[in-house]
């Protein structure tokens, strides 16, 4: 069950944030300044297999993506920074009902919001 994360560090560039986690899954909601609007989300899931994040921002742009852990990259002894590698293909609708089951204890609007951009993909 996804649960907010408190004093989560707000960097002043980028805006409010607020940081829902689980054992599977992270929402990253992002605000105007003034808190009223949201301006975008990440959901990453499948943290404890081959993780993904889907961004989705208010001007409708979309993106999934791959997370690279760091590990074993080519030519590289040491672990890395993790890093978004574009990975196209999921299953939005899936991905929806597993948001709705983890996100009972997110605030209505946010989840709505999440619930409403993953429907929106399936149909296109």
């Amino acid at each position: 069950m996804l649960r907010e994360w408190k004093n989560v560090r707000q960097p002043t560039e980028e805006g409010p944030r607020r940081w829902f986690t689980d054992e599977d899954m992270d929402l990253i909601v992002w605000y105007d300044a003034d808190r009223s609007t949201i301006r975008g989300f990440q959901l990453c899931y499948d943290k404890q297999s081959e993780q993904h994040a889907l961004t989705w921002m208010r001007d409708g742009k979309y993106n999934h993506a791959r997370v690279d852990d760091g590990e074993g990259r080519q030519g590289m002894g040491l672990k890395q920074t993790p890093i978004l590698v574009e990975d196209g293909a999921f299953d939005p609708v899936e991905l929806a009902e597993r948001f709705d089951r983890q996100a009972q204890t997110v605030d209505p609007e946010i989840r709505s919001l999440v619930e409403r951009r993953l429907r929106e993909l399936s149909s296109q």
